[in-house]
């Protein structure tokens, strides 16, 4: 006779000839399932592997969730802590823990990546490093205006900048003055076209002084359509001082305050890296020496090219400044003087030279708010 197979504990359930469980093996078998389940997991979450009595396998309790459309068993096998196999062990359990299809998890440390980063670590490291920088510039401003801090100077650069700002201001000047001037001729225009309807209506209905009242409609008339063509000529010339002053000069005194705000760093990195270099030299202060003088490298790096775009710049606007106002005092001075000789011709003339087109007659030129 073949020799009978063992069979482990857990498949060894006496059922009786009606398929009822014996009342007096019940306690023992919910001992044995007791053991055999992880902790923390319930019936709802456990599968019984039953591969029959008469097989040589053993039957298995294996602890996992059922397969589901998304997940496969072996994916989803929980296997239970040292901490419960151990007290398993303790109660004379036998568990199996079934390890196939996965791979085994080795313990140690839990290391996190060096990507993952902390954005408040990052923004209060961006405020120390604004609060320690505005810290030394400030500093070093105060110590310029009290006379005890030196300050690096660029005499040439400095006196072109000082010739620019004093320029600016005098452009200025002769921009509002312009514009003073634009909006006098404007109302003067503006009161001799009037004059000049009002002498015409009486020509027509004073027939003894209709001739005398027809000639000074006639030049009146002809006084505002002079004064239009000026008009649009101090018009063309204020448009251009202005983009002169307001855009091209701004623009280079723009690149002038990142030059000096450069200059005050690199001014501030020299003095703390000077402070440093005569003070005692030794393991705890070689360190900041060596960082001050890589954060002195920077700055310095900057000053220079911020001098240098400076100075590019301050040569273009010298060119740029000659040829714009070179034709605009020509445009001025030719339209004033045409103006008043009451040469109309070499009015028109000077207009068209420098491309410049007036509105329909008899329509009321604007301001030079509007023109702005």
């Amino acid at each position: 006779m073949a020799q009978e197979s063992p069979k482990n504990s857990a498949a060894e359930i006496p059922v009786t000839s009606n398929g009822q469980l014996e009342d007096s093996h019940e306690h023992s078998f919910n001992r044995d399932l007791k053991c055999s389940l992880p902790v923390g997991l319930g019936l709802s979450e456990t599968k019984i592997t039953s591969h029959g009595f008469d097989s040589a396998k053993e039957g298995v309790v294996e602890a996992g969730q059922f397969p589901s459309s998304s997940a496969s068993p072996k994916s989803s096998v929980i296997s239970p802590s040292s901490a419960a196999a151990s007290r398993l062990a303790g109660q004379g359990c036998d568990l199996i823990i079934p390890t196939r299809g996965r791979a085994q998890q080795k313990s140690g440390p839990v290391v996190l990546a060096d990507e993952v980063k902390n954005p408040a670590m990052e923004k209060l490291e961006l405020v120390r490093k604004w609060s320690l920088n505005t810290y030394k510039c400030t500093r070093q401003i105060i110590s310029e205006k009290l006379g005890r801090g030196s300050r690096t100077v660029d005499l040439e650069l400095e006196a072109q900048i000082d010739i620019l700002r004093d320029n600016k201001k005098k452009y200025e000047n002769i921009l509002r003055l312009a514009q003073t001037l634009s909006t006098q001729l404007f109302q003067m225009v503006h009161t001799q076209r009037q004059l000049g309807d009002a002498f015409a209506d009486l020509s027509l209905k004073s027939l003894e002084l209709h001739e005398e009242f027809g000639y000074n409609a006639e030049t009146q008339k002809l006084l505002a359509k002079n004064g239009e063509t000026l008009l649009g000529a101090i018009n063309f010339f204020i448009a251009s001082v202005n983009t002169l002053v307001n855009k091209t000069i701004e623009d280079t005194l723009l690149t002038v305050k990142q030059y000096e705000s450069a200059r005050i760093e690199y001014d501030a990195y020299r003095t703390d890296l000077e402070e440093l270099n005569l003070g005692p030299r030794d393991a705890n202060t070689l360190p900041k020496i060596e960082q001050s003088q890589q954060l002195f490298q920077v700055h310095k790096e900057k000053y220079d090219k911020m001098r240098n775009d400076v100075s590019i710049k301050l040569k273009f606007l010298e060119e740029n400044k000659v040829k714009v106002l070179h034709n605009q005092l020509v445009l001025f001075h030719n339209a004033i003087a045409a103006y008043f000789a009451g040469n109309q011709k070499q009015l028109e003339q000077t207009l068209k030279q420098f491309h410049i087109k007036l509105k329909t007659p008899g329509a009321d030129a604007p301001s030079w708010l509007e023109e702005q």
